[in-house]
């Protein structure tokens, strides 16, 4: 692999990306000779917040393929209760271990994470942002359970505003040709600006509707999400949200026979139970298939052996990004880098925030 870390799966190249899926695939077939791949290899697990199925499935991949695991769950069980700071623990952390997954409440962490490891960091989830082993999973699942990752039309249906799993979802989707975007959700709950901008920006189309039952009889794949609680400012503002689209068998019924469902999980009431007994309902299959593409992933990025000793000194702008949100706004001390967007406006490289100059 080219690049050291990934912070967003758009670091992969096409080529890697299918060479990782393909590997995960034969992984998934001859567990046996992947057993001892990793073994002398250690992952560091650093989970600033709660998580099930992505914490587990880097420990169980790790160990699948024989290799250890340090890190925390808690941040309250570390250093960082202590007031540490972000560079300090991954500074330290980089010198113990061979490749490091990190989760965060605050967008950009990872990629600030990733300016100071010695090892290779793996963005586990960054706030609102992005999750891009999540969408290697769906891609995986998507790879296997559609026959390939071109001409579908997708929709995601939910939480578009805040789930990190869409919007690393569409970033991938979207290079690849002839897929097309359904965008179900409310008003409030739309996705971002710039990942708008991505699509129109790509050979891909989308369209914004506002009903469940309007979207399905064009879908190829519906790809649910929970309204995130933790996401809203307010109890208030999350119960005015939760509860607008529920799947059920009703609205199956004007789905296709060969339409598949997913879902990042956890999920609370946005599928209905009895949905899971459906042929169309993948979502704990696409768990496992994740598992593989973690694997996957982690031996290709220690196979390159890519460490270093020193963190990159990085020039500041002197404007910061306004997203409060994002991981500098509490780590002071990181240096405001950005992209240009056209015009006065300004891309955080960290979030992706927009800012104006």
């Amino acid at each position: 692999m080219k690049t050291k870390h990934v912070v967003d799966l758009a670091d992969l190249s096409h080529e890697e990306l299918l060479d990782i899926i393909r590997l995960a695939n034969d992984i998934r077939l001859h567990p046996a000779d992947y057993s001892d791949t990793c073994r002398g290899k250690i992952l560091a697990t650093l989970f600033y917040e709660p998580s099930t199925r992505t914490q587990m499935s880097f420990k169980t991949a790790m160990l699948r393929l024989g290799g250890s695991i340090i890190g925390f769950d808690n941040p309250q069980n570390s250093s960082v209760s202590k007031g540490e700071s972000l560079k300090d623990t991954i500074t330290v952390v980089g010198g113990y271990a061979d490749i490091i997954a990190i989760r965060h409440p605050l967008e950009g962490t990872a990629a600030a994470a990733a300016m100071y490891s010695a090892s290779p960091v793996i963005n586990a989830g960054d706030g609102g942002h992005l999750h891009p082993t999540q969408t290697l999973t769906d891609v995986v699942t998507l790879y296997n359970e559609m026959g390939g990752l071109e001409n579908l039309t997708i929709g995601l249906c939910g939480d578009l505003k805040n789930g990190r799993t869409v919007h690393s979802l569409i970033k991938t989707m979207s290079t690849f040709k002839g897929n097309r975007f359904v965008l179900i959700s409310t008003p409030e709950l739309t996705v971002p600006q710039y990942i708008k901008d991505i699509i129109n920006s790509s050979d891909c189309g989308y369209v914004e509707v506002p009903s469940l039952s309007e979207a399905m009889p064009m879908l190829d794949v519906l790809y649910m999400t929970r309204i995130q609680r933790e996401r809203f400012a307010s109890e208030e503002e999350y119960r005015r949200q939760n509860g607008v689209f529920v799947l059920d068998k009703e609205k199956l019924r004007g789905a296709k026979k060969t339409m598949r469902i997913l879902h990042p999980l956890p999920r609370v009431d946005e599928i209905d139970v009895e949905v899971d007994y459906d042929e169309r309902a993948k979502y704990f299959i696409q768990t496992v298939y994740g598992m593989y593409g973690r694997m996957a992933l982690m031996i290709r990025m220690l196979e390159s052996g890519n460490r270093r000793t020193a963190a990159r000194v990085m020039p500041t702008h002197p404007i910061r990004c306004c997203n409060p949100k994002c991981i500098t706004a509490s780590e002071k001390y990181l240096p405001a880098v950005f992209r240009e967007a056209g015009g006065d406006m300004l891309l955080c490289r960290y979030c992706d925030g927009r800012t104006l100059v």
